[in-house]
């Protein structure tokens, strides 16, 4: 077993129509307003940019971020990770009941040094982290709908 890869997926339900919520995740660079651990979001071109983000651990991660699929039709956002981690991330927002059903996958291998020493001891704690990360991120994406 590869104990620096990881996948993720987490499905968050939203009171908001699909298009509401897609054009929220769409706007990357307006994610730390809404999502406490991702402190910075900066383009750096249409498709590219760098995220850092920071959870409950007392360590930052930074990305590279490349636009690999933006389908409003079909309710997909999809990017390329590189840099502290490397691989995909994809949003897929769908319609449920009178909201949005989001669904957030991730795949991914660490890159950075000090996490890949710590992988084996640690991964419950990274991924609790990650956990905890999702839920502040849903927690926040609804509060922004509801205040626009």
């Amino acid at each position: 077993m590869n104990w620096n890869h990881y996948r993720f997926v987490s499905v968050w339900k939203l009171q908001a129509p699909p298009d509401a919520v897609y054009a929220e995740l769409e706007r990357v660079e307006d994610y730390p307003r809404w999502w406490p651990q991702v402190r910075e979001a900066t383009r750096s071109g249409s498709e590219t940019g760098t995220t850092r983000i920071r959870s409950l651990l007392p360590y930052d991660l930074v990305t590279t971020v490349r636009e690999r699929r933006h389908d409003p039709a079909h309710g997909v956002l999809e990017a390329a990770l590189g840099g502290d981690l490397d691989g995909w991330v994809r949003w897929t927002v769908t319609p449920h009941g009178r909201g949005s059903r989001v669904v957030y996958e991730q795949e991914v291998e660490v890159r950075r040094t000090l996490l890949r020493v710590l992988a084996l001891p640690c991964r419950p704690v990274f991924r609790a982290n990650h956990a905890l990360m999702m839920r502040a991120g849903r927690r926040g994406l609804a509060a922004r709908l509801e205040a626009v």
